[in-house]
């Protein structure tokens, strides 16, 4: 019969005793700490590391780990161990100032914060400020523009757009339409140098002016694909042209959703005609025509 290595005898002062019992108890001790404890317990009693992994359900190396660990740092050896890295130098309190001085504070010579700015006035650094933002999503040197619709059917128009792109008809296309007016055709007053191995594409500084143009373009929301055309100018007839070049390349046994804004060149009487003669084009919000 073959005997293992003898194990180091392993006593408890009470103190320690009532540590470990009392972690094995607390309802809100980590589970870990809690199985060390109890591991720490029956090696005081006397057991093997091997009835301990039996009767706790452990590996007979961890059973072997936490009582050296024990005996080598007593209480502190069943602790975790600090993790690597820097540890954390901002306290709680110094995240909720910087909080709150970004969202309910301006500075006095300018209109919103900067990670330079707020750093000067709160003694951290702009790295600091700069995290802190990140964690918390705020950039408060952006904004948005919103609107408030004073139209009364204003909802009613939000479900029908919303409809027609979620549960398009049955045989239908629906098509967002929309004007880029006043895009400058600019071109350079010497071709572009093409990249080469080590070299990035080139072009010249200054430019020549041709005038302006108007983008046409019709989306189709299910493909992705996109109906464009460009016009000199950007009138009702150009408009109407737009239309008929999307009649044409719709088959004819699609009925046509389109959906526009209010701009005027949508609702002159060349077009209502045009819309007139084609019952298949229905346009919806702020609508030429009102569907069905």
């Amino acid at each position: 019969m073959t005997l293992g290595r003898p194990l180091s005898p392993l006593q408890l002062s009470e103190p320690e005793r009532a540590q470990l019992s009392e972690w094995t108890r607390r309802p809100k001790t980590a589970q870990a700490l809690a199985l060390r404890a109890r591991i720490v317990l029956l090696s005081a009693e006397g057991r093997s590391n091997t009835d301990i992994a039996g009767k706790l359900q452990v590996s007979l190396p961890t059973a072997g780990k936490w009582r050296q660990r024990f005996l080598d740092q007593r209480l502190d050896g069943l602790l975790d161990e600090p993790r690597p890295g820097t540890p954390r130098k901002l306290s709680d309190a110094e995240v909720e100032r910087v909080l709150a001085r970004t969202l309910e504070t301006q500075p006095q010579d300018s209109t919103h914060w900067s990670t330079r700015t707020l750093a000067q006035s709160t003694g951290l650094s702009q790295s600091s400020i700069s995290r802190i933002w990140r964690a918390f999503s705020l950039q408060p040197h952006r904004s948005q523009s919103f609107k408030l619709s004073r139209d009364p059917l204003f909802i009613d128009k939000v479900r029908d757009i919303v409809g027609l792109y979620l549960n398009p008809p049955d045989r239908a296309l629906v098509l967002c339409v929309d004007e880029k007016s006043q895009m400058q055709a600019l071109d350079r007053t010497a071709p572009l140098l093409p990249m080469r191995p080590g070299q990035i594409e080139r072009r010249t500084h200054d430019y020549k002016r041709h005038g302006t143009t108007s983008l046409f373009a019709a989306f189709n929301a299910v493909s992705g694909r996109v109906l464009g055309q460009l016009h000199r100018r950007h009138r009702s007839r150009e408009f109407r042209k737009f239309l008929d070049t999307i009649e044409k390349n719709v088959p004819e046994h699609l009925e046509i959703h389109l959906i526009l804004d209010n701009y005027g060149t949508h609702k002159t009487a060349l077009l209502r005609r045009w819309l007139a003669k084609r019952p298949a084009f229905i346009c919806t919000s702020r609508q030429l025509r009102p569907r069905g």
